[in-house]
């Protein structure tokens, strides 16, 4: 029987690549406590530090006060 892959949120990818970011605890370890493959986690990790920069832009700001104001109505 094959089995199915699994499909990870935006939220569980973040928490994830968060909590690599702490250093807490090694990558093996986090691949064992969420289940997953360490290159997951490696890749995860990369994403968000390659975006992160974006979050913090003045025109990111005002894309989601938009989105939300549109939201809103």
């Amino acid at each position: 029987m094959k089995q199915s892959r699994r499909k990870h949120g935006a939220a569980f990818k973040a928490k994830v690549a968060l909590a690599t970011l702490r250093g807490d605890q090694t990558v093996s370890e986090l691949a064992s406590r969420f289940e997953i493959h360490p290159t997951l986690i490696h890749n995860w990790k990369k994403q968000l530090s390659e975006s992160a920069p974006e979050l913090f832009s003045s025109g990111h700001s005002k894309r989601t006060q938009s989105a939300l104001k549109a939201g809103q109505g």
